[in-house]
């Protein structure tokens, strides 16, 4: 069986070490790279508390070393930062980036979109890659039917660099193709310090609350006459977003275009 070869992007990075010790113990996957500006010239398997893999840990994302290790696919973890070069220097290259960094606007986005065609080279972005907040935004999407009224409140830990998460943009995304633009509360409703009612995304306001001790959380409060309903995910490793983000690798290899969100790979 011809295994799936893999270079992580941000391998000493938290995320980045939960996917090398999930990737490891993949039959059909082979890990043939890492990169990362810390711990340069050490062998993976010491820094997320393995035997050695016989894989070391190379500076910033260089083309000539992902050409040389022969991937197929690019995991990237690392920041808003180097996430767009990363990927355009993995499509050039012909390897697929799965991208699980948040922070791309859409101008990026946009670019990316445009370098697979011209490429033919396949792209995945993740705003998140747990299979129970994809199921959250589902049924966020679906309540907001008969629930117009909506706050998001997203939490995460306090090295979280953007706000709000892209799983709490994709989440109102998702509610507006339904429910479209509108007003919520009081017409003459005013913020006696700037900010206090979230960002206002056509309608829905975004609230973002970065504490240390989380991990990623995300309710959904809807309102209606008489009653309340709140959708609430919770990921308290991450372990959480493993599932999800093998699950993309082995979709990535078949893709020949861009692909935004792990639904599009559930049943």
């Amino acid at each position: 069986m011809k295994k799936i070869r893999v270079f992580i992007a941000g391998a000493s990075g938290k995320m980045g070490q939960e996917v090398i010790r999930s990737l490891l113990g993949q039959d059909d996957m082979l890990l043939v790279g890492a990169s990362d500006t810390r711990h340069q010239g050490m062998d993976i398997g010491f820094i997320v508390g393995l035997p050695r893999v016989g894989v070391d840990i190379t500076g910033p994302l260089d083309p000539e070393i992902l050409r040389t290790s022969r991937a197929d696919v690019l995991v990237d973890f690392t920041n808003p930062q180097s996430v767009l070069k990363n990927a355009k220097m993995a499509i050039m290259a012909g390897v697929v980036p799965v991208v699980g960094t948040t922070g791309l606007d859409e101008a990026e986005i946009e670019e990316i979109r445009a370098l697979v065609v011209k490429e033919q080279v396949g792209a995945f972005l993740a705003p998140n890659f747990s299979i129970g907040a994809i199921l959250m935004m589902r049924f966020a999407k679906e309540a907001a039917k008969y629930f117009p009224n909506v706050d998001i409140i997203e939490l995460h830990h306090d090295q979280k660099l953007d706000a709000p998460s892209g799983t709490a943009l994709k989440t109102a995304e998702m509610i507006l193709e339904d429910r479209g633009p509108m007003v919520q509360g009081h017409p003459n409703e005013y913020e006696k310090v700037s900010g206090a009612r979230g960002a206002d995304v056509e309608g829905i306001h975004i609230h973002s609350v970065r504490l240390p001790g989380l991990i990623a959380h995300q309710e959904v409060l809807f309102g209606g006459l008489g009653q309340a309903l709140t959708i609430r995910h919770d990921a308290f490793s991450r372990e959480t977003y493993m599932p999800g983000v093998m699950l993309s690798i082995r979709k990535a290899i078949e893709l020949t275009g861009l692909v935004i969100g792990l639904d599009n790979f559930l049943d």
